[in-house]
């Protein structure tokens, strides 16, 4: 009908184009929309991304030792240490923590064994034929040995039961659901943040617990003020604050400093509309649209709203207890202290090149650092410009947030990995890409990826200022090109979701970007619960 009235309009495609933008979102839409603190025009770019998709990231060659990680030895470490423990004083130093996923999918296996199972022999029999180390089996065997035993132990005597006897009575459903469900513990809706993860003489620490620890070591600045920013979820917040503030004193007499903690929400303004398959809006059961969270790339907002100079940027599971810490202390403080190095160097030629007084042989310097100490691709176009062209050029690509980012020896974890990215521009850098980012289906991508040796253990330090002492704005480096599209479900019903460039990805596209070879040990990371039995999660 709408078609028909508009056929002896000049332009009816352009008017059909306007009326569906129109009549798409109702007057409770937009007051939906705006209450996230959206604009219209905001979820209908979404809704775009959704339909034109996102391309598949240019992988041009696989970092590697040879070709874009650095590998320092023995006693280069120990000079990048000296130089840390020299040098902080002059920085403002903040430990960052993403601290709002959940922990569900460390359950997945558990939950499902607790809902299908029903105390059969056979069930039971099978249970145990499976033995391998992510098994239902493994964890019953080990419980003994996992930080929450005790915890377990404690919900069930105040129920009047007792674990033993349930175990050997074989009553595993029982079990789960005191530990899994909010008839107990209610771990499977917990963030990971406030499971016990590690047992101590005096009692077992929560994954959060474990952070003011290193940030008294590595984040804390010449008036041993230790600072600590973690991005909560707001249903756990007050949940977090309580169990900082239960060890706070505590650390603060055992580690000699103060700490400085405080925490953040992702913003509601980084949510981003779902549709259905069709690429419309997707509507709850009574008629609103469905919002979901931008994912960790959100996160690059937190960040930008952050003070201090330098940043140390780690995961919430990727702990070790304290025995195991010294090295990853020093990598810490390593990667921290080659930061700090190449950004002095960085900002004394970035004066030079404000100047625009620029001898040919300073020049060339330059030209060398940017190359072979930032990793800067320079392309071929660069021989041919002017001389004023090329202090511009050097001046924009080093006038950026610097990032140094341990990377591992890829012994099969999942995980993104360090690649030399081509973008929609034609510019080349390092960058690291996730697996779901790649195009797997193009033999050629495919073989840049099986030349990959590491792989991105969430080890960054980064540095948020510019050579006047300015904060950068951080939303301005983010390639907007590097989203994610999947498939999930509500109500039993499919839906589209899209997340934004992941944190460490797309969001910081276009940072200087470093990479340097860390040992195995300080990737740590707890994707299931029996992760926790690996012998670096273990007090001895």
């Amino acid at each position: 009908m709408i078609n028909f009235y508009l056929r002896g309009l000049p332009y009816p495609d352009k008017f059909l184009i306007l009326l569906k933008k129109i009549i798409m979102f109702s007057e409770k839409d937009i007051q939906q929309i705006n209450q996230k603190g959206l604009e219209v025009k905001d979820v209908e770019h979404q809704i775009d991304n959704f339909k034109k998709g996102f391309p598949y990231i240019k992988l041009i060659a696989a970092a590697t030792p040879e070709n874009g990680i650095q590998c320092f030895n023995e006693k280069e470490i120990e000079s990048l240490v000296n130089y840390f423990d020299e040098s902080f004083s002059d920085y403002d130093l903040i430990k960052f923590v993403p601290a709002s996923g959940a922990a569900s999918r460390m359950f997945k296996h558990l939950f499902e064994f607790m809902t299908s199972f029903n105390g059969s022999q056979e069930e039971i029999k099978a249970m145990e034929n499976d033995k391998g180390f992510n098994s239902v089996y493994n964890f019953f065997k080990n419980i003994k040995n996992f930080a929450f035993y005790n915890q377990l132990k404690d919900i069930l005597e105040d129920n009047n039961l007792d674990l033993d006897t349930l175990l050997e009575n074989t009553d595993y459903k029982t079990i789960l659901e005191y530990f899994l469900t909010d008839k107990g513990l209610n771990y499977a809706n917990l963030p990971k943040g406030l499971l016990q993860f590690h047992f101590y003489e005096d009692g077992s620490r929560l994954a959060v617990e474990e952070h003011p620890v290193e940030a008294a070591v590595y984040s804390t600045n010449s008036e041993k003020v230790s600072s600590l920013h973690l991005t909560v979820s707001p249903d756990h917040e007050s949940k977090f604050k309580e169990a900082i503030d239960e060890k706070k004193s505590k650390f603060e007499k055992q580690f000699e400093v103060s700490y400085n903690i405080d925490f953040s929400q992702q913003s509601p303004e980084t949510d981003i509309i779902a549709v259905d398959l069709n690429n419309e809006p997707f509507r709850k059961d009574d008629g609103k649209l469905l919002f979901r969270p931008g994912g960790h790339g959100a996160l690059i907002e937190n960040l930008n709203k952050l003070e201090e100079d330098i940043v140390f940027i780690k995961n919430i599971d990727n702990i070790v207890p304290d025995r195991l810490r010294d090295i990853t202390y020093t990598y810490k403080k390593a990667i921290g202290g080659l930061l700090m190095k190449l950004q002095e160097q960085c900002f004394d030629y970035l004066d030079i090149l404000e100047s625009g007084n620029v001898e040919d042989e300073e020049l060339k310097q330059i030209e060398e650092f940017a190359k072979k100490e930032m990793f800067i691709n320079i392309p071929v176009a660069y021989e041919g410009f002017e001389k004023m062209e090329r202090i511009d050029f050097l001046y924009n690509k080093l006038n950026r947030p610097i990032r140094v980012c341990g990377m591992v020896k890829n012994e099969g974890e999942p995980g993104g990995g360090p690649f030399w990215v081509e973008n929609s521009k034609g510019e080349v850098s390092l960058q690291i890409v996730e697996s779901s980012q790649m195009n797997l289906k193009d033999d050629k991508q495919k073989e840049i990826v099986s030349n990959a040796t590491h792989f991105n253990p969430v080890d960054l330090v980064c540095s948020l200022r510019d050579y006047n002492g300015n904060k950068f704005d951080l939303k301005k480096f983010v390639d907007e090109e590097t989203g994610f599209i999947s498939t999930k479900s509500q109500g039993g019903k499919d839906l589209k979701a899209q997340e934004l460039p992941g944190l460490w990805n797309g969001a910081m596209a276009d940072w200087i970007s470093i990479f340097v070879e860390t040992p195995i040990i300080t990737f740590n990371p707890v994707k299931t619960v029996n992760d926790k039995l690996r012998p670096q999660h273990q007090p001895k």
